[in-house]
């Protein structure tokens, strides 16, 4: 009974926490095609929510990585992991109050760590180093590729339309910031979908329900739905700190250049099982691509703010996960 129902607990918290990351991350996928007016509000947010749940059927490296690459199975049991997923969706209930880009993925990473530690007596030997290791570099380095992506598209995108008359340019990019931002959200569910599967997989192990990790397609399909569902609520005050705050987006060719490095960046961490902020890439690729006209189009102290988010998103969720599991030990 214990485990029956910490289990339905841990499946309701993943399912939340999809749904969470649905609209908090919405603004990744349509924030610069709703601000460039490429596509309305609503038909920006359907168009999401359909290729959120389609990307994630795709592929499931990433959740294995959540699931056995940031800390040893020996270590984990049902409290920890239902508290490490109340940590996240916490955390992403307290950034979107703010309006502030956090991370989902990174809120999930840092609860699961940050629980694991405090119910295993601060024992660093239960993470995973290479699972660790992987987080990290891309933590550093997905965003980078952001910003150098969406500058050198920018780029790209001007030289090859720079004799084309205005409007017929707008035109075209509008158009085609539809097909970008439609990759943008499709791997997008390839990434961020991935980690509630990881986390319930790894809770129907740990519960003995399943004898060996792989991912369940009923747990595939329930995940993209509620990754879809939340999107179609749109996270609309974090789409204005990434379509409007951050930077002055108006040009459909801004958008175009920051949806697909973006997208790129984001594809590729998933092929190979990493976890990665899409946040922090879209942002990077949004800043990249107003730098390409000038340093002063990125206002620094909105992104300065994003970046403190970032930087509190490990420490911050571990801290609701942890308070979280002195809660589920007080009943269970």
């Amino acid at each position: 009974m214990y485990d029956s129902t910490l289990l339905i607990l841990i499946i309701a918290a993943a399912f939340w926490y999809d749904f969470v990351n649905g609209f908090h991350d919405a603004a990744n996928a349509i924030a610069t095609t709703v601000t460039t007016h490429a596509l309305s509000p609503r038909n920006a947010i359907i168009m999401a929510q359909i290729l959120n749940f389609v990307g994630a059927l795709l592929h499931t490296a990433v959740a294995y990585t959540i699931g056995k690459g940031v800390v040893q199975s020996s270590a984990i049991d049902l409290p920890i992991l239902l508290a490490a997923t109340m940590g996240a969706i916490s955390w992403g209930y307290f950034t979107w109050f703010f309006g502030l880009p956090s991370s989902s993925t990174h809120a999930l990473v840092g609860g699961l760590m940050g629980v694991a530690l405090f119910a295993n007596d601060f024992n660093f030997g239960i993470l995973v180093e290479a699972g660790i290791r992987k987080v990290l570099i891309f933590m550093v380095v997905s965003p980078l590729l952001g910003i150098i992506g969406g500058m050198l598209l920018l780029i790209l995108f001007s030289w090859i339309s720079w004799k084309t008359h205005y409007r017929k340019s707008v035109g075209f990019f509008k158009k085609f910031q539809i097909l970008s931002a439609s990759f943008m959200s499709l791997t997008h569910g390839m990434n961020d979908a991935q980690n509630s599967m990881g986390i319930i997989t790894i809770s129907l192990v740990t519960a003995g329900i399943m004898n060996e990790f792989y991912v369940p397609m009923w747990v595939r399909l329930a995940s993209a739905f509620f990754m879809g569902l939340g999107t179609s609520v749109g996270g609309w005050r974090i789409i204005k700190t990434m379509g409007k705050k951050l930077t002055n987006l108006q040009e459909p060719i801004d958008g175009c250049a920051a949806e697909t490095a973006a997208g790129t960046v984001i594809l590729g961490a998933s092929l190979v099982g990493a976890p990665i902020s899409t946040t922090q890439v879209v942002t990077g690729a949004i800043a990249g691509g107003a730098m390409a006209y000038r340093l002063t189009n990125v206002r620094w102290r909105v992104m300065g703010n994003i970046v403190l988010a970032w930087a509190f998103t490990f420490p911050g969720a571990a801290i609701f996960g942890i308070l979280s599991y002195l809660l589920v030990k007080a009943f269970f």
